[in-house]
Protein backbone atom coordinates (compact mmCIF):
# COMPACT_ATOMS: atom_id res chain seq x y z
CA UNK A 1 0.00 0.00 0.00
CA UNK A 2 2.96 2.25 0.14
CA UNK A 3 2.12 3.23 -3.74
CA UNK A 4 -0.62 5.33 -3.26
CA UNK A 5 0.96 8.22 -2.31
CA UNK A 6 2.79 7.84 -5.41
CA UNK A 7 0.07 7.13 -7.53
CA UNK A 8 -1.50 10.58 -6.18
CA UNK A 9 1.58 11.57 -6.98
CA UNK A 10 2.22 10.91 -10.39
CA UNK A 11 -1.77 12.16 -11.47
CA UNK A 12 -1.70 15.27 -9.64
CA UNK A 13 0.70 16.05 -11.63
CA UNK A 14 -0.47 15.05 -14.96
CA UNK A 15 -2.94 17.14 -13.92
CA UNK A 16 -0.62 20.33 -13.61
CA UNK A 17 -1.99 20.59 -10.19
CA UNK A 18 0.20 22.20 -6.98
CA UNK A 19 0.04 20.46 -3.61
CA UNK A 20 -1.33 23.92 -2.35
CA UNK A 21 -3.91 23.45 -5.53
CA UNK A 22 -5.24 20.20 -4.71
CA UNK A 23 -5.20 20.58 -0.60
CA UNK A 24 -7.49 23.38 -1.39
CA UNK A 25 -9.47 21.84 -4.03
CA UNK A 26 -9.76 18.58 -1.90
CA UNK A 27 -10.17 20.77 1.57
CA UNK A 28 -7.62 18.94 2.94
CA UNK A 29 -4.70 20.42 5.09
CA UNK A 30 -1.37 20.74 2.96
CA UNK A 31 0.01 18.73 5.78
CA UNK A 32 -1.87 15.89 4.85
CA UNK A 33 -1.00 15.95 1.31
CA UNK A 34 2.48 16.09 1.89
CA UNK A 35 2.07 13.49 4.13
CA UNK A 36 0.44 11.27 1.55
CA UNK A 37 3.03 11.97 -1.20
CA UNK A 38 6.11 11.19 1.11
CA UNK A 39 4.45 7.72 2.10
CA UNK A 40 4.45 8.61 5.60
CA UNK A 41 0.69 8.20 6.02
CA UNK A 42 -2.16 6.47 3.87
CA UNK A 43 -5.36 8.39 3.52
CA UNK A 44 -8.55 7.09 5.28
CA UNK A 45 -11.63 6.81 3.91
CA UNK A 46 -13.04 10.23 3.27
CA UNK A 47 -9.43 12.00 2.55
CA UNK A 48 -9.03 9.77 0.04
CA UNK A 49 -12.48 9.72 -2.08
CA UNK A 50 -12.04 13.99 -1.39
CA UNK A 51 -8.65 13.64 -3.38
CA UNK A 52 -9.69 11.47 -5.60
CA UNK A 53 -12.45 13.32 -6.85
CA UNK A 54 -10.68 16.33 -7.47
CA UNK A 55 -8.20 14.08 -9.49
CA UNK A 56 -10.72 12.83 -11.08
CA UNK A 57 -9.99 9.08 -10.65
CA UNK A 58 -11.71 6.28 -8.78
CA UNK A 59 -9.97 5.21 -4.85
CA UNK A 60 -10.38 1.53 -6.43
CA UNK A 61 -7.64 2.80 -9.07
CA UNK A 62 -5.65 4.02 -6.89
CA UNK A 63 -5.77 1.61 -3.97
CA UNK A 64 -5.79 -1.90 -6.20
CA UNK A 65 -6.54 -4.03 -3.48
CA UNK A 66 -4.22 -6.20 -3.98
CA UNK A 67 -4.37 -6.38 -7.71
CA UNK A 68 -1.81 -7.41 -9.64
CA UNK A 69 -0.81 -6.85 -13.35
CA UNK A 70 -0.91 -10.38 -15.65
CA UNK A 71 -0.71 -9.70 -19.17
CA UNK A 72 -1.10 -13.47 -19.78
CA UNK A 73 -4.19 -14.19 -18.23
CA UNK A 74 -6.00 -10.79 -20.42
CA UNK A 75 -4.26 -13.21 -23.27
CA UNK A 76 -5.79 -16.41 -21.98
CA UNK A 77 -8.82 -14.67 -21.24
CA UNK A 78 -9.19 -12.87 -24.71
CA UNK A 79 -8.47 -15.87 -26.52
CA UNK A 80 -11.20 -18.07 -24.15
CA UNK A 81 -13.90 -16.90 -26.48
CA UNK A 82 -12.65 -18.86 -29.17
CA UNK A 83 -14.15 -21.85 -27.40
CA UNK A 84 -17.63 -20.88 -28.88
CA UNK A 85 -16.46 -23.27 -32.25
CA UNK A 86 -16.38 -26.46 -29.56
CA UNK A 87 -19.17 -25.14 -27.64
CA UNK A 88 -22.24 -23.21 -28.93
CA UNK A 89 -22.28 -20.76 -25.68
CA UNK A 90 -18.77 -21.17 -24.79
CA UNK A 91 -17.86 -17.63 -25.99
CA UNK A 92 -20.28 -16.83 -22.78
CA UNK A 93 -19.39 -19.27 -20.02
CA UNK A 94 -15.85 -19.57 -20.34
CA UNK A 95 -15.19 -16.18 -20.29
CA UNK A 96 -17.46 -15.50 -17.82
CA UNK A 97 -16.22 -18.02 -15.45
CA UNK A 98 -12.25 -16.63 -16.10
CA UNK A 99 -13.43 -12.79 -15.41
CA UNK A 100 -15.75 -13.93 -12.07
CA UNK A 101 -12.38 -15.83 -10.21
CA UNK A 102 -9.89 -12.86 -11.66
CA UNK A 103 -11.96 -9.49 -11.88
CA UNK A 104 -10.54 -7.73 -8.51
CA UNK A 105 -7.44 -9.71 -9.05
CA UNK A 106 -6.24 -8.59 -12.05
CA UNK A 107 -5.49 -4.48 -12.88
CA UNK A 108 -7.57 -4.16 -15.78
CA UNK A 109 -9.83 -7.26 -16.10
CA UNK A 110 -13.24 -5.64 -14.22
CA UNK A 111 -13.63 -3.51 -17.39
CA UNK A 112 -12.07 -5.43 -20.37
CA UNK A 113 -14.36 -8.11 -19.03
CA UNK A 114 -17.54 -6.58 -18.46
CA UNK A 115 -16.98 -5.14 -22.15
CA UNK A 116 -15.91 -8.53 -23.67
CA UNK A 117 -19.00 -10.35 -22.34
CA UNK A 118 -21.29 -7.16 -23.21
CA UNK A 119 -20.00 -8.33 -26.68
CA UNK A 120 -20.27 -11.95 -26.70
CA UNK A 121 -23.77 -11.74 -25.35
CA UNK A 122 -24.67 -9.43 -28.46
CA UNK A 123 -22.85 -11.29 -30.82
CA UNK A 124 -24.58 -14.43 -29.87
CA UNK A 125 -27.99 -13.25 -29.92
CA UNK A 126 -27.20 -12.28 -33.61
CA UNK A 127 -25.31 -15.08 -34.37
CA UNK A 128 -28.71 -17.42 -33.06
CA UNK A 129 -31.16 -14.86 -35.28
CA UNK A 130 -29.21 -15.27 -38.22
CA UNK A 131 -29.25 -19.24 -37.63
CA UNK A 132 -33.19 -19.36 -36.79
CA UNK A 133 -33.85 -16.90 -39.79
CA UNK A 134 -31.98 -18.82 -42.26
CA UNK A 135 -33.10 -22.35 -41.06
CA UNK A 136 -36.44 -21.30 -41.10
CA UNK A 137 -36.70 -19.26 -44.41
CA UNK A 138 -34.90 -22.54 -45.73
CA UNK A 139 -37.98 -24.94 -44.13
CA UNK A 140 -40.53 -22.76 -45.02
CA UNK A 141 -39.20 -22.65 -49.01
CA UNK A 142 -39.42 -19.04 -48.75
CA UNK A 143 -36.35 -19.15 -51.54
CA UNK A 144 -32.73 -19.24 -50.87
CA UNK A 145 -31.50 -16.19 -48.49
CA UNK A 146 -27.77 -16.61 -48.69
CA UNK A 147 -27.30 -13.12 -47.16
CA UNK A 148 -28.25 -14.50 -44.24
CA UNK A 149 -25.79 -17.68 -44.43
CA UNK A 150 -23.23 -14.68 -45.17
CA UNK A 151 -24.15 -12.58 -42.09
CA UNK A 152 -23.69 -16.06 -40.17
CA UNK A 153 -20.07 -16.83 -41.74
CA UNK A 154 -19.43 -13.26 -40.72
CA UNK A 155 -20.54 -13.28 -37.34
CA UNK A 156 -17.93 -16.36 -37.08
CA UNK A 157 -15.10 -15.04 -38.52
CA UNK A 158 -15.55 -11.63 -36.45
CA UNK A 159 -15.54 -13.72 -33.18
CA UNK A 160 -12.15 -15.42 -34.38
CA UNK A 161 -10.80 -13.02 -35.54
CA UNK A 162 -11.12 -10.05 -32.88
CA UNK A 163 -10.43 -12.12 -29.99
CA UNK A 164 -6.60 -12.80 -31.99
CA UNK A 165 -6.08 -9.27 -32.43
CA UNK A 166 -7.01 -8.36 -28.90
CA UNK A 167 -4.47 -10.87 -27.81
CA UNK A 168 -2.02 -9.48 -29.96
CA UNK A 169 -2.64 -5.81 -28.77
CA UNK A 170 -2.05 -6.94 -25.24
CA UNK A 171 0.73 -8.52 -25.43
CA UNK A 172 2.06 -5.53 -27.18
CA UNK A 173 0.91 -3.69 -23.97
CA UNK A 174 -2.13 -1.73 -24.83
CA UNK A 175 -4.79 -3.25 -21.77
CA UNK A 176 -7.59 -0.74 -22.34
CA UNK A 177 -11.09 -1.84 -23.10
CA UNK A 178 -10.92 -3.07 -27.14
CA UNK A 179 -14.45 -4.70 -27.37
CA UNK A 180 -17.00 -2.39 -29.49
CA UNK A 181 -19.52 -1.47 -26.69
CA UNK A 182 -23.25 -2.02 -27.92
CA UNK A 183 -25.16 -2.41 -25.10
CA UNK A 184 -23.54 -2.59 -21.44
CA UNK A 185 -25.54 -5.43 -19.83
CA UNK A 186 -23.22 -6.57 -17.68
CA UNK A 187 -21.01 -3.32 -16.02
Amino acid sequence: MTEIGKKIKEVRKKKGLSQEELAESAKVNLRTIQRIENNESEPRGKTLNLICEVLNINAEDILDYGKQTDKSYLIIFHLSVIVFLAIPIGNIVVPLILWMNKKDKIIGLKEIGANLLNFQIVWSILTYISIFTFALFKIMHYGTYNILFYVFIGLYALNIILPITFAIKTNNGKTENLYPNFVKLIK
